[in-house]
């Protein structure tokens, strides 16, 4: 499966720590501009207990997740 997401990208220094538990890609601690920080973490550890993939990439002004089950 294979999805894009426009919302303009994900910083190069970001990419490899979107998957750590309470990483949130904007610093701010107002919980009005986004989650937890526990959303990709939890869609990583249930790809993983499946023995699948995830990456994630940026790709003309947006994010591609592809997911291997």
């Amino acid at each position: 499966m294979e999805l894009f997401n426009t919302c303009g990208g994900i910083p190069a220094r970001d990419l490899g720590r979107i998957f750590n538990q309470f990483y949130r890609v904007e610093k701010s601690r107002a919980t009005d501009l986004g989650g937890s920080g526990l959303g990709l973490t939890i869609v990583k550890r249930i790809i993983d207990l499946h023995n699948g993939e995830i990456a994630v990439q940026n790709s003309d002004g947006g994010v591609t997740v592809c997911i291997r089950l």
